[in-house]
């Protein structure tokens, strides 16, 4: 089974910020090299290309890498408050900087996908880059980003439960 759409827009949002990091260039010229050469088809090659993410949602992609760049210093800032103390933002890897910036992003972003939605989708993101620890980190930190950015998403109804007797609870779904 491939990857969805969305997925590998979140895994070339990441790629891009990255890239234009470690670059320095701009969000627009990485976006720009991206959509021309890492996602929709390449002339007679069919898009199978090693790294080519030809199925990714290019305005998802660009709305992410343009938000977290945009935003950038606010997201850091979040991200900083989410860190233990004895981790500076500037200490950790590169990649994984990138992911707390577009996960910030689409957190950021009202109207898009739920909060537990898009930190699962980061969390898978961390798992294709790392074996290590740092899946955990980016759940927790985009956890809390979220609880900052969208509380409402996490506020239990005062009447949750009520009213449903034990073993109905299916019948309150419906």
């Amino acid at each position: 089974m491939s990857p969805r759409p969305r997925t590998l827009s979140r895994v070339a949002a990441v790629q891009a910020l990255y890239q234009a990091e470690q670059g320095e260039i701009s969000s627009e010229v990485v976006i720009d090299q991206f959509v021309r050469h890492r996602i929709g088809e390449l002339p007679g090659r069919g898009g199978l290309e090693e790294g080519h993410l030809r199925e990714a949602d290019v305005p998802l992609f660009s709305r992410i890498v343009r938000s977290a760049t945009l935003q950038q210093d606010v997201i850091d800032g979040m991200i900083v408050q989410a860190l233990p103390e004895s981790w500076p933002i500037a200490r950790l890897d590169p990649v994984l900087r990138a992911i707390f910036r577009a996960g910030g992003a689409e957190l950021w972003t009202a109207g898009g996908a739920p909060a537990k939605v898009i930190i699962n989708e980061y969390l898978n993101v961390a798992h294709g880059f790392f074996s290590g620890d740092e899946p955990r980190m980016v759940n927790g930190v985009l956890d809390r980003l979220a609880h900052l950015l969208r509380p409402a998403e996490f506020a239990q109804p005062a009447n949750a439960g009520a009213g449903v007797a034990p073993g109905n609870a299916g019948a309150a779904e419906e």
